[in-house]
């Protein structure tokens, strides 16, 4: 086996593929604020090229931050210098990502029917593509498949839409796949879609909501980041628009939403992570969702999917201030998690965003909640930092299920309280 993943590592460089042989990613553990800000000095240091999985914002929570090989040691002795704590979360990245490659491998075939298509893999988005065609062939009195835009790279933007008829019915959002390394999120977004299907006529519940709303999954909301990740880069998590000025590329699709934008938790640098845009809504792949809700004016639920930390958020990331339904939307998302611990017993933590994870300007959920979607959710998917963006294939298929329990509270409260 490590004969092998020497090979994918050959490969990879033959290909121009990044790789990440040596790297590691810490968890630090800041005991007080003075730790938390030490830890946020690293940032600064753009030479460490340090990617902050988890960013540093309060002692209570872990820090995660993979590190590459030739910044290992200064970033240990300057952690060990301030006596802040850390251990080893991920011993060599590239031998995670070597196993995931050779599994999508040996898995990888185009879908025949949603019957024989392999939902406990990961996929390429050509696989998910053709996934989503042959369930619009399969199912066509439930589903069909509408081009909302096209990414930078012209690329389309497709969303499944689930209607038993009418136009412009109450409906709810899902999207998957944002930020384009979080895997989880999408292969989870394909499971659902097969989930939708199915309980359609079977399930009294589901069969109410599809009675009453439409649902619109978007399941590769990053088109060219998803793709970009199984090309070249598999920690790739902005889009892939060029910056005037840098030669770094790429935005958060997180950041560049008109709420708030531009505020503490974003970055005007381009060649961070968190690089919020020239200008809100400068990505077409976040125009293209703003011009949907927008011109379609009766969505009720947004359902934003991340990974990693089983998190369950709901509006403001960007304020302090209590959203207006603060009481309403953390009895729902009590409700939701428990219902998603119920399966396997994985436990999610769930408030607002500020609250619940950190400061994040520009953010998706904030937007919708202040056009009118009282609503709006994020979750943030298994788990806690074993394997952070890196979750097992083995995962897939029980993060997907639970996952749909939380879903389905939201959904139907949602059907059950209407505004």
């Amino acid at each position: 086996m490590k004969g092998l993943y020497v090979f994918a590592s050959l490969l990879a460089v033959a290909f121009s593929t990044e790789t990440f042989v040596g790297q590691q990613v810490l968890r630090i553990f800041a005991e007080d604020d003075f730790q938390v800000e030490k830890v946020k000095e690293l940032e600064a240091f753009d030479d460490l090229q340090l990617d902050f999985w988890r960013a540093p914002t309060h002692p209570e929570t872990p820090i995660d931050v993979r590190v590459p090989f030739p910044s290992l040691q200064g970033v240990k002795v300057f952690l060990e210098s301030n006596s802040i704590r850390y251990n080893i979360m991920i011993q060599d990245l590239q031998s995670l990502i070597d196993e995931e490659k050779l599994h999508m491998t040996r898995q990888r075939f185009m879908p025949r029917s949603i019957e024989s298509f392999n939902y406990g893999a990961y996929h390429t988005p050509d696989e998910i593509n053709a996934f989503m065609d042959v369930l619009v062939s399969e199912r066509s009195f439930l589903v069909s498949k509408i081009v909302i835009g096209r990414s930078y790279e012209n690329r389309p933007i497709n969303v499944l839409k689930f209607s038993t008829g009418g136009t412009k019915r109450p409906a709810i959002w899902i999207d998957t796949g944002i930020h384009s390394r979080e895997w989880v999120t999408q292969a989870s977004g394909v499971w659902f879609a097969k989930k939708i299907v199915d309980s359609y006529g079977k399930d009294p519940s589901l069969t109410s909501i599809l009675d009453n709303f439409d649902i619109f999954l978007e399941i590769i909301t990053n088109p060219d980041g998803f793709a970009y990740t199984h090309s070249k880069n598999r920690m790739w998590r902005k889009t892939r628009s060029p910056n005037s000025g840098s030669s770094c590329i790429g935005v958060d699709p997180n950041r560049n939403w008109d709420a708030g934008f531009g505020g503490a938790g974003s970055s005007g640098n381009p060649c961070t992570d968190t690089y919020r845009g020239a200008y809100p809504n400068s990505e077409s792949e976040v125009k293209s969702i703003v011009d949907f809700v927008q011109s379609h004016g009766n969505i009720k639920a947004f359902i934003s999917i991340h990974s990693y930390s089983q998190l369950l958020l709901y509006p403001y990331g960007y304020t302090k201030q209590p959203a207006a339904d603060h009481e309403e939307l953390d009895a729902v998302a009590k409700k939701a998690v428990a219902a998603l611990a119920s399966l396997y017993g994985t436990k999610y933590t769930y408030g607002s965003i500020i609250n619940g994870i950190y400061q994040a300007s520009g953010g998706t959920i904030d937007w919708t909640y202040n056009q009118g979607i009282k609503y709006s959710y994020t979750f943030e998917l298994r788990d806690k930092g074993t394997s952070g963006f890196l979750l097992p294939a083995k995962q897939i298929i029980p993060t997907a299920e639970e996952t749909w329990l939380g879903l389905m509270v939201i959904m139907e409260h949602t059907r059950d309280h209407p505004y």
